[in-house]
């Protein structure tokens, strides 16, 4: 792993800077090199990795990066290309060192306005609706700008200040993804930037391995510039439960039972099904419950160590509420979570899918924010689960001094995934996903937090637990091959034929 850098300072200052190129004046105009522009460049959400680029390309049009590219393979040495969006990785999967960033967030300047564009909307079926995306737009924009239309895309993230290009580049899950899919499961068509340089407009029936190999790529075939998302009847409401267990095998029980309603169309299903882990721990966030049942909740966690919890959301019109009413009872109808511990609220649709960005905005009045993310995401087939809270959830992390800032726990069908997309999960139809995410408050709770970290990932490996790895963490070059498994030579191969010299986005580290 690279240094750790604590402090907004240039981190490896003895690496000598690549000589600066004669790089074409179209190109030499658009480069920047100021020292904060390059700071900012060489960071990321995660804080923990700090490389610096040789420079950032402040584009102005899609051209720009096509031309960057193409320069970079005409050298004998060929230059590192890292699109950026918003950054969100955590271990420096963004950077370039000694190569070029691209700060995608300059395109909006580009597309005047014009970077989400709704279309096709005048036939008789709704869902004949899409909307096509600069790959640089936020999901939040899009929410606004299909929302009031009364529309939306299927698939969303938690967290929804993040490009669209970036999420469909790993994969885009959430409490929506065992209904609908993941994000790149929600694509018609994309624009596509390779690398080497050539403009490639492609789809499942058009220069289809182009895009099945984007589409969870980890930016290793090609910048995408834009996604055509089918659109569906936006709700304008939210039933939001949370449901709390002090038992593991019921509690994965009934969110197995809740995601076996999954067909898109059924009426009846819940919208969104995620867990979430309380460890009895100081810091314990209990802000979602009402104020007068915190302390039977913190008793509940205290006499457990552990309580889990399902998060079970359904949309709805405001015409339809009794009807939705009588939905959530029945969804709800022999879950075994703990008598009374029900909680509810009745949020708008907006409020709810953009919940995170309000504790965002908690946490940075606290200073909370802008610290280092230690975090742990991966996929665990189900038939090991009960396995894997007994060594991990109860032997590591409860009996440590190390509190997550918040640990979720939830299953997915594989069959809402396109095996033939680049993303990897486990080979069970059933699988859950772990998102440890921490906040560190210094370098000691860094460490401490990797070595907990490599302690789960240790246990995994010597119980024989076959994880994969999401936003995956840096790895060997033979890790990196044991990740992809199956997949490994199609992923080397595609590689070799749309980046053959290894040029896009060298900070996920699978072509050293």
């Amino acid at each position: 792993m690279a240094m750790l850098c604590l402090s907004k300072i240039k981190c490896e200052k003895s690496h000598k800077l690549q000589p600066l190129f004669s790089f074409p004046k179209s190109l030499a105009s658009k480069l920047s090199r100021d020292p904060q522009i390059l700071l900012e460049a060489s960071t990321d959400y995660g804080h923990i990795i700090h490389k610096s680029p040789y420079a950032v390309l402040e584009p102005s049009s899609i051209d720009d990066i096509a031309n960057l590219i193409k320069f970079s393979n005409s050298l004998s040495n060929p230059f590192t290309i890292s699109p950026r969006g918003k950054a969100h990785s955590v271990l420096g999967q963004a950077m370039a060192q000694n190569g070029v960033v691209v700060n995608m967030t300059q395109l909006n300047g580009f597309r005047n306005g014009s970077g989400i564009v709704v279309s096709n909307c005048d036939v008789k079926s709704p869902l004949d609706c899409y909307v096509d995306v600069g790959g640089e737009q936020l999901w939040i924009d899009v929410l606004h700008a299909t929302t009031k239309l009364g529309l939306a895309p299927l698939s969303w993230t938690d967290y929804l200040y993040l490009t669209v290009g970036g999420t469909l580049s790993n994969a885009g899950i959430s409490g929506q993804t065992f209904r609908f899919g993941p994000q790149i499961s929600n694509v018609l068509e994309l624009d596509v930037i390779t690398g080497q340089g050539e403009f490639v407009t492609c789809s499942r029936e058009k220069n289809s391995e182009l895009f099945y190999s984007v589409l969870g790529g980890l930016g290793q075939f090609g910048v995408i510039t834009r996604a055509r998302l089918p659109l569906g009847p936006s709700p304008t409401r939210a039933k939001w439960l949370r449901l709390i267990y002090d038992d593991f095998s019921k509690f994965s029980t009934d969110q197995e039972h809740l995601i076996s309603f999954n067909n898109k169309n059924d009426t009846n299903a819940a919208n969104y099904v995620e867990g979430i882990l309380l460890f009895n721990k100081p810091l314990l966030d209990l802000s979602f419950y009402p104020t007068p049942d915190q302390p039977r909740i913190k008793s509940l966690v205290t006499k457990s160590g552990i309580a889990y919890v399902i998060e079970l959301v359904k949309y709805y019109d405001t015409n339809s509420q009794p009807r939705v009413d009588e939905e959530v009872d029945n969804l709800i109808k022999g879950l075994n979570f703990v008598p009374t511990f029900m909680f509810q609220k009745d949020v708008t649709y907006e409020e709810f899918l953009d919940r995170v960005h309000v504790e965002e905005l908690v946490l940075r009045s606290k200073g909370l924010w802008e610290v280092p993310h230690p975090w742990l995401n991966m996929f665990i087939p189900k038939s090991r689960i009960s396995d894997f809270n007994e060594g991990v959830f109860k032997d590591i992390i409860l009996k440590q001094n190390l509190t997550p800032v918040i640990l979720l726990f939830y299953p997915m069908n594989r069959n809402k995934w396109d095996d033939k997309m680049s993303a990897v999960i486990p080979n069970e139809d059933v699988f859950y996903t772990l998102g440890l995410l921490n906040a560190a408050s210094g370098l000691d709770e860094v460490k401490a937090f990797e070595a907990q970290i490599q302690q789960i990932l240790q246990f995994c490996n010597d119980s024989g637990i076959e994880i994969k790895q999401y936003l995956t963490r840096n790895k060997t070059p033979q890790q990196w091959i044991q990740h992809f498994g199956t997949k490994w030579q199609l992923f080397e191969d595609r590689k070799a034929k749309f980046d053959p010299k290894r040029i896009l986005s060298p900070g996920q580290g699978i072509f050293q």
